[in-house]
């Protein structure tokens, strides 16, 4: 099991749940834009957020962003050890910067005396294209053995100063080789582990890559806290991570959509159907499994796990709740189905 440390209050490893995590891609200097998307982001489900610090006015812009944002913050900070130092003296509740990148082990130990002192981890992310040319030429080329020797390097470095409170990632682009040097560090040391696959692409291929990277190493044990990298818009990242967390049940907040593929049997618009019930029930925080099914020959069977669902018939459907018996319904089955999750949702809560 990995150690656990805190951004605030938010436990990190040590067996705790695997949290959701983003970044913004707005100017971190406009504090109305950026806070608008944290909050976005959080409503969709991110236990915490990283902003890109590259100057002066993003550190300063930290404590606004501090202030208003509804969950912990981490600063993405690149070479500048000054950067690092401005955003946690403004707030800042996490760090993220290579120590082996901002200029000697006297910048390491003034960076690591501010982290302690306002008990912030700092988080070492090696890509497969940073890797240093030392370690490219010892191990033939960009290699998982290389990531992960890397990243060890840097924690070294803030070891060697005294500082442990330390999170590590190692990732590529190729999800073989992401894969690999996760298992590699899951060997070699208990730092918690930042799970994702950099540079994935759009929605769509992006996100199967990360499925089945991420997906991958969460079977292993593997991952304390997971960001699914795509281009464009950071919300659909949110929804893709806890897609993940809630298909392998490490994550039970919210409903967990069951439907079927359809096949000649069906007799209702199954697509639309499943649609208009998974958004009209996207608000839900109860943990609940809701089916949409195709038809009444094997619907309710297949779907015998869910708490609540619909199976399809001509011009009707089977309305099914756990526990008892299905009953015939008419009219609107997606509303139907929404109305009566929502019932047992309250139920639920009580």
């Amino acid at each position: 099991m990995t150690r656990t440390v805190h951004i605030a209050s938010l436990p990190l490893g040590g067996g705790h749940p695997v949290l959701v995590q983003s970044m913004t891609n707005t100017d971190t200097r406009d504090v109305e834009k950026t806070s608008a998307q944290i909050a976005a982001l959080a409503n969709a489900g991110c236990d915490l957020v990283r902003v890109s610090v590259y100057d002066e006015d993003c550190a300063r812009a930290v404590r606004d962003l501090v202030d208003r944002s509804p969950v912990p913050l981490v600063a993405d900070i690149h070479f500048n050890h000054r950067l690092a130092i401005q955003s946690a003296e403004n707030g800042i509740q996490k760090l993220r910067i290579n120590p082996g990148n901002i200029g000697g082990e006297a910048h390491v130990r003034e960076l690591a005396d501010c982290a302690k002192r306002h008990h912030i981890p700092i988080r070492i992310g090696v890509n497969s294209g940073s890797i240093e040319k030392e370690i490219l030429s010892k191990h033939g080329g960009r290699t998982a053995r290389g990531m992960v020797e890397s990243a060890l390097n840097h924690a070294r470095m803030l070891e060697k100063v005294g500082f442990e409170d330390i999170v590590l990632s190692m990732k590529a682009s190729d999800v073989r080789m992401t894969v690999e040097a996760y298992r590699l560090a899951h060997e070699m040391c208990d730092y918690p582990l930042h799970v994702g696959v950099t540079e994935a692409g759009l929605p769509g291929q992006g996100t199967i890559k990360s499925a089945i990277g991420i997906g991958a190493l969460l079977l292993d044990g593997i991952g304390d806290t997971i960001r699914v990298s795509l281009t464009g818009d950071p919300l659909p990242e949110a929804k893709a991570a806890w897609d993940i967390l809630r298909a392998l049940d490490l994550r039970r907040n919210g409903v967990q959509f069951v439907s079927c593929p359809t096949c000649g049997r069906t007799r209702i618009n199954l697509p639309e159907i499943a649609k208009r019930v998974e958004e009209g029930l996207s608000d839900l925080d109860v943990p609940m499994t809701v089916a949409v099914m195709g038809c009444v020959v094997n619907g309710p069977g297949e779907a015998s796990e869910a708490d609540i669902g619909i199976a399809g018939g001509d011009g009707c459907g089977a309305l099914f709740i756990r526990g008892q018996e299905p009953r015939r319904v008419e009219g609107d089955l997606a509303q139907i189905l929404i109305q009566e999750a929502r019932k047992l949702a309250e139920k639920m809560r009580t």
